[in-house]
Protein backbone atom coordinates (compact mmCIF):
# COMPACT_ATOMS: atom_id res chain seq x y z
CA UNK A 1 0.00 0.00 0.00
CA UNK A 2 1.11 3.30 -0.67
CA UNK A 3 -0.36 6.54 0.88
CA UNK A 4 -0.04 10.07 0.44
CA UNK A 5 -0.59 12.86 3.38
CA UNK A 6 -0.25 16.13 3.99
CA UNK A 7 -2.12 18.91 6.03
CA UNK A 8 -2.16 22.68 6.40
CA UNK A 9 -0.83 24.66 8.65
CA UNK A 10 -3.42 23.97 11.08
CA UNK A 11 -2.72 19.70 10.81
CA UNK A 12 1.53 19.63 11.01
CA UNK A 13 1.69 17.75 14.37
CA UNK A 14 -0.96 15.18 13.68
CA UNK A 15 0.83 14.76 9.79
CA UNK A 16 3.99 14.54 12.05
CA UNK A 17 1.99 11.58 14.28
CA UNK A 18 1.12 9.81 11.20
CA UNK A 19 4.29 10.08 9.47
CA UNK A 20 5.51 8.01 12.63
CA UNK A 21 2.69 5.74 12.33
CA UNK A 22 2.92 4.72 9.02
CA UNK A 23 6.72 4.10 9.70
CA UNK A 24 5.74 1.84 12.58
CA UNK A 25 3.46 0.30 10.75
CA UNK A 26 6.27 -0.48 7.47
CA UNK A 27 3.29 1.74 5.19
CA UNK A 28 5.07 3.26 2.08
CA UNK A 29 4.03 6.52 2.16
CA UNK A 30 4.99 10.36 1.04
CA UNK A 31 4.28 13.77 2.98
CA UNK A 32 3.34 16.44 0.80
CA UNK A 33 3.47 19.17 3.35
CA UNK A 34 3.22 21.54 4.59
CA UNK A 35 6.29 22.72 6.80
CA UNK A 36 5.42 25.90 7.22
CA UNK A 37 3.24 27.23 10.63
CA UNK A 38 2.02 30.32 8.74
CA UNK A 39 -1.20 30.62 7.17
CA UNK A 40 -1.71 28.28 3.84
CA UNK A 41 -4.91 27.57 1.95
CA UNK A 42 -6.16 23.83 2.60
CA UNK A 43 -7.11 23.36 -1.00
CA UNK A 44 -3.43 24.21 -2.71
CA UNK A 45 -2.76 20.33 -0.45
CA UNK A 46 -5.90 18.79 -0.66
CA UNK A 47 -6.71 18.93 -4.15
CA UNK A 48 -3.29 17.71 -5.61
CA UNK A 49 -3.46 14.27 -3.38
CA UNK A 50 -6.46 13.87 -4.22
CA UNK A 51 -5.73 14.03 -7.74
CA UNK A 52 -2.79 11.25 -6.80
CA UNK A 53 -5.48 8.86 -5.36
CA UNK A 54 -7.73 9.55 -7.98
CA UNK A 55 -5.13 8.87 -10.58
CA UNK A 56 -3.88 5.20 -8.61
CA UNK A 57 -0.22 6.82 -8.21
CA UNK A 58 -1.23 6.44 -4.12
CA UNK A 59 -3.76 4.06 -2.73
CA UNK A 60 -4.95 5.72 0.33
CA UNK A 61 -4.53 9.60 1.00
CA UNK A 62 -4.45 11.03 4.63
CA UNK A 63 -5.15 14.44 4.62
CA UNK A 64 -5.22 17.05 8.17
CA UNK A 65 -5.95 20.21 9.07
CA UNK A 66 -7.94 22.48 11.77
CA UNK A 67 -11.20 20.66 11.89
CA UNK A 68 -11.16 18.32 8.89
CA UNK A 69 -14.19 19.65 7.34
CA UNK A 70 -11.64 22.52 4.50
CA UNK A 71 -9.96 19.39 3.47
CA UNK A 72 -12.97 16.39 2.97
CA UNK A 73 -14.72 18.80 0.84
CA UNK A 74 -11.97 20.04 -1.35
CA UNK A 75 -10.49 16.24 -1.49
CA UNK A 76 -14.45 15.13 -2.79
CA UNK A 77 -15.17 17.76 -5.58
CA UNK A 78 -12.58 15.28 -7.42
CA UNK A 79 -13.49 12.87 -9.44
CA UNK A 80 -12.74 9.14 -7.62
CA UNK A 81 -12.45 10.11 -4.00
CA UNK A 82 -14.23 9.28 -1.27
CA UNK A 83 -12.84 11.15 1.77
CA UNK A 84 -14.19 10.32 4.93
CA UNK A 85 -14.17 13.12 7.78
CA UNK A 86 -13.65 10.34 10.81
CA UNK A 87 -12.72 11.57 14.74
CA UNK A 88 -13.74 8.53 16.08
CA UNK A 89 -12.52 4.40 15.79
CA UNK A 90 -16.12 3.40 14.36
CA UNK A 91 -16.71 5.36 11.91
CA UNK A 92 -13.11 4.99 10.23
CA UNK A 93 -14.07 1.31 10.33
CA UNK A 94 -17.18 1.59 9.10
CA UNK A 95 -16.16 4.20 6.30
CA UNK A 96 -13.37 1.32 4.71
CA UNK A 97 -16.09 -1.60 5.64
CA UNK A 98 -19.05 -0.05 3.84
CA UNK A 99 -18.29 3.33 1.83
CA UNK A 100 -14.60 2.01 0.67
CA UNK A 101 -13.18 5.27 1.91
CA UNK A 102 -10.05 6.40 -0.24
CA UNK A 103 -8.83 9.24 1.74
CA UNK A 104 -9.27 9.65 5.52
CA UNK A 105 -9.60 13.84 6.57
CA UNK A 106 -9.03 14.77 10.68
CA UNK A 107 -9.29 18.01 12.44
CA UNK A 108 -6.04 18.54 14.64
CA UNK A 109 -8.25 20.83 16.45
CA UNK A 110 -10.60 18.28 17.02
CA UNK A 111 -8.58 15.59 17.39
CA UNK A 112 -5.72 14.41 20.07
CA UNK A 113 -2.63 12.61 18.76
CA UNK A 114 -3.29 9.31 20.59
CA UNK A 115 -6.30 9.00 19.13
CA UNK A 116 -5.59 10.41 15.48
CA UNK A 117 -3.44 7.53 15.46
CA UNK A 118 -5.85 4.78 16.45
CA UNK A 119 -8.27 6.26 13.79
CA UNK A 120 -5.67 6.15 11.03
CA UNK A 121 -3.96 2.82 12.02
CA UNK A 122 -7.89 1.23 12.07
CA UNK A 123 -8.09 3.03 8.87
CA UNK A 124 -5.78 2.01 6.92
CA UNK A 125 -6.28 -1.84 8.23
CA UNK A 126 -9.66 -1.94 7.47
CA UNK A 127 -10.40 -3.90 3.81
CA UNK A 128 -13.77 -2.83 1.90
CA UNK A 129 -16.42 -5.93 2.42
CA UNK A 130 -18.23 -5.37 -0.72
CA UNK A 131 -20.79 -7.41 -1.95
CA UNK A 132 -23.85 -5.07 -1.07
CA UNK A 133 -21.87 -2.15 -0.67
CA UNK A 134 -20.15 -2.72 -4.11
CA UNK A 135 -23.30 -1.65 -5.60
CA UNK A 136 -23.36 1.28 -3.94
CA UNK A 137 -19.95 2.66 -4.70
CA UNK A 138 -20.80 1.74 -7.93
CA UNK A 139 -23.12 4.13 -8.26
CA UNK A 140 -21.96 6.69 -7.26
CA UNK A 141 -18.80 6.35 -9.92
CA UNK A 142 -22.11 6.14 -11.91
CA UNK A 143 -23.52 9.69 -10.70
CA UNK A 144 -19.78 10.90 -11.25
CA UNK A 145 -19.11 9.49 -15.13
CA UNK A 146 -21.93 11.10 -15.81
CA UNK A 147 -22.20 14.64 -14.30
CA UNK A 148 -18.50 15.28 -13.35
Amino acid sequence: MRVAIASDHGGIQIRQEIAKLLDELKIEYVDFGCDCETSVDYPDYALPLAEKVASGEFDRGILICGTGIGMSISANKVKGIRCALCHDTFSAKYTRLHNDSNILAMGERVIGPGLAREVAEIWLTTEFEGGRHANRIGKIAEYENKHL
